[in-house]
């Protein structure tokens, strides 16, 4: 497994059609990879690959890309980097990658990280019992955090709570008729939040228009605790929830300071 991170030099034209359509820079990373066939279908069982944008700033993107094999993104660098740069310096093509092994391996129970996910938080309702059930965004943060917290058994972790002194709340969760919200109760926060709308084309080269896809992407940034190694290890290869396609579901770690390490 493999850690790349592109900077996106968001002033060339390449980069802004790039960051305009999520189909068209799923093509561009996918194609980093000489063994991949645009036909090839993801196996469920095997580490894929994922990728994120992290907004940093109006003019700072970084791409990250989680994948079993080595990227070539040479072709990026082309159209959406520094490629005189790039040429310049024959050390530093661009981009940077990094083997993921080392620090899966090292995952264990009760350790502690700061983490961030790119996620489409969905669910399915039905106005009637007689219609069939509809695939919809939660478009709240109470919701989408309780989206993610629902799933964090499964994923191998538990967002951290906070501490009392530095909740709000007395307990951090407020109570409305069957609803729990969790505003203040964890580590976590919920921003970011972007509607992407496109075509999803069909054909050769993307000729041809096809079905319009929407989709509700939010950033969540938190603390967690390691409960189950194996777990995380699937989670961090293989992604979260929906639309890994289109840049949902890589969860990234870094280390904590000692003093959150320490904080209860």
């Amino acid at each position: 497994m493999f850690l790349s991170r592109f900077r996106v030099n968001t002033a060339r034209p390449g980069a802004r059609r790039l960051l305009s359509s999520p189909q068209a820079m799923h093509a561009a990373v996918m194609s980093s990879f000489p063994g991949l066939l645009p036909t090839d279908v993801p196996d469920p069982a095997s580490p894929r690959v994922l990728w994120r944008l992290d907004h940093q700033a109006r003019a700072e993107v970084l791409l990250y890309i989680v994948s079993p094999d080595r990227p070539d993104l040479t072709h990026l660098v082309e159209q959406a980097g520094w490629p005189a740069a790039a040429a310049a310096d024959p050390q530093t093509p661009g981009w940077q990658t990094r083997p993921y092994g080392p620090l899966l391996e090292r995952l264990a129970n009760g350790d502690r990280w700061a983490f961030r996910l790119t996620a489409n938080p969905i669910h399915t309702i039905r106005r009637k019992d007689s219609e069939p059930r509809k695939i919809t965004a939660h478009l709240t943060p109470v919701h989408q955090m309780a989206w993610l917290l629902q799933r964090q058994e499964s994923c191998g972790f538990r967002v951290l709570e906070k501490a009392d002194h530095k909740r709000l709340l007395p307990s951090g969760t407020t109570h409305h008729g069957k609803h729990e919200h969790h505003g203040d109760r964890y580590e976590l926060s919920v921003g970011d939040q972007r509607t992407l709308s496109f075509d999803k084309s069909r054909g050769t080269g993307g000729s041809r228009r096809g079905k319009q896809v929407s989709l509700v992407t939010v950033t969540f940034d938190g603390r967690l605790e390691v409960t189950d190694p194996d777990a995380l290890r699937r989670t961090l290869s293989h992604g979260i929830g929906r639309a890994k396609a289109y840049g949902c579901g890589l969860i990234t770690l870094a280390p904590l300071t000692r003093t959150a390490q320490q904080a209860p």
